[in-house]
């Protein structure tokens, strides 16, 4: 049936701690065949959402119901650590293990002729690979790629992709959208990817950040952003009708209080009138917040040559393949690499920071900071506000503490540790770590990833006015344009 439900949240709570409440009382239901976008802030508690879905969390209050025999496969985000030296093979047997052990399969039996299932959801995510390859040496967007075959090759009934086009190229994410809008089984899908929602989806739960609430809106993409901004206005307008219409009654009420006698009963029925009014104010909906702008300072005293490429190693036809190049970086030039996933594009950003890049070097003195695309840069074990402290140059807490808000990093999260962050969340921490640090050389890998689509003409005209030299890598065109390149070097596969 095709309006069958086959997942519903029922007045779902859940919290982390007492401080950190996710959902309140959410209610909301998936029907079979839908392809539905989950919306909101980053750290709003999407992923949390997807957690509850699978099984991996259960909730304070509230029930989650899912279908009798209904089978539910999730794409993460990134890799575990613990199976990045998995083999190819080995991390989809683990994958059809937990797919087994969910259908309450007791003894989870090894199963065989497996190379065939692989090969099948290897091809269609666009991929091909041997399958003794371990799962660290592919790049991050071919990584991306397996962790979606990773959930394909489950056969569930619904399909849980969290951030699937982060780390993918162009290509990936055409190969993505064109097999999402010919799938037949039912799809949910957290992205900050405008165009890539709006080719297949049909409907959006919306988590908010400030009720902890889930709302569904009917529509694509776009139709939804519309839907809010209208609520949000008209929301707005009635309040302030009754604000306008409480503080009338308020005055009077105060005037005929002062005149005693019966005035003072009609006074106490303004009064009360005021009061339900003030009950009657829509708690607005408020829109996903943007952050502020900002300023990465370029650090002082550079000058000449920061970083020299005279060659690189790329992969063509999965294997290594030295190239010459002839890049030089001065103070104030931008460098953007391109190239199609898998071709060593990260690899070459890593050599460089940890100066192992043969045919490569950085002037001696030279402050780097380093976005990596994973933030396997950042201690998951330390305080958001003691990674900031290293780098702050002085600043006391007041001034960190404000500089965090416009980072939209509240007191909360500042004294969290690291590993507890969504990834939008680590996202911010990176910004504003080298915003703190004052590099004389910037090297960015995919900047853009899980980060809010709001966020992103903040962040491009931050990048756009850096004065120091930078190397860019990204797969988002409309990112890039944003953003002052001086040169590119394009790696061809």
């Amino acid at each position: 049936m095709a309006n069958e439900t086959i997942l519903r949240f029922n007045n779902v709570s859940f919290e982390y701690t007492a401080s950190k409440k996710i959902l309140d009382e959410v209610d909301f239901s998936v029907r079979k065949g839908a392809k539905i976008t989950i919306m909101g802030q980053n750290g709003a508690g999407k992923s949390t959402i997807f957690q509850l879905m699978a099984g991996g969390l259960s909730p304070e209050s509230g029930s989650v119901n899912v279908g009798q025999n209904i089978t539910i496969a999730l794409a993460r985000q990134a890799v575990l650590a613990d199976q990045m030296d998995l083999t190819l093979r080995e991390f989809f047997q683990k994958s059809l293990n937990e797919a087994a052990s969910a259908k309450a399969s007791a003894s989870q039996r090894k199963i065989y002729d497996i190379d065939p299932k692989i090969d099948a959801v290897l091809e269609a995510v666009n991929l091909t690979a041997d399958h003794e390859k371990k799962i660290k040496s592919f790049s991050g967007g071919q990584q991306a790629r397996i962790l979606l075959a990773s959930a394909l090759i489950q056969d569930s009934d619904l399909l849980l992709l969290d951030e699937p086009t982060n780390n993918l190229d162009k290509e990936g994410i055409a190969h993505l959208t064109k097999f999402l809008v010919q799938y037949k089984k039912t799809v949910v899908v957290i992205s900050h990817d405008s165009d890539f929602l709006n080719a297949f989806t049909d409907g959006v739960l919306y988590l908010d950040v400030h009720t902890k609430k889930v709302q569904w809106y009917q529509g694509n993409y776009y139709d939804v952003l519309d839907q809010v901004a209208a609520q949000i206005e008209k929301e707005a307008s009635q309040n302030a009708r009754l604000s306008k219409s409480i503080t009338d009654k308020k005055e009077k009420a105060n005037y005929f209080a002062n005149k005693g006698g019966r005035l003072r009963l009609l006074a106490a029925r303004m009064r009360e009138a005021a009061e339900e009014m003030e009950d009657n104010k829509v708690e607005s909906r408020k829109d996903d917040k943007t952050i502020r702008q900002f300023t990465i300072p370029a650090q002082e005293g550079t000058g000449g040559e920061l970083l020299k490429i005279t060659s690189l190693t790329v992969i063509k036809n999965h294997q290594p393949k030295n190239i010459k190049a002839n890049i030089s970086l001065y103070k104030n030039q931008h460098l953007l690499i391109s190239g199609p996933n898998g071709i060593g594009k990260s690899t070459l950003l890593e050599s460089l920071v940890t100066g192992n890049a043969k045919g490569a070097s950085i002037a001696p003195g030279v402050v780097v900071g380093y976005y990596k695309q994973d933030f396997s840069t950042l201690n998951v074990d330390e305080t958001v506000y003691r990674a900031f402290s290293k780098v702050a140059g002085g600043l006391d807490e007041q001034s960190l503490r404000a500089m965090a808000a416009g980072f939209l990093i509240s007191n909360d999260v500042l004294f969290s540790k690291i590993g507890s962050l969504s990834e939008g969340q680590k996202g911010l921490v990176m910004l504003m770590k080298l915003t703190l640090l004052k590099p004389g050389l910037l090297i960015l890998d995919e900047p853009t990833n899980h980060i809010n689509f709001r966020h992103l003409p903040v962040i491009a005209k931050a990048l756009d006015e850096y004065k120091g030299a930078m190397v860019l890598v990204s797969h988002v065109p409309e990112f890039v344009a944003k953003i002052r390149i001086d040169e590119t070097l394009e790696l061809k596969a």
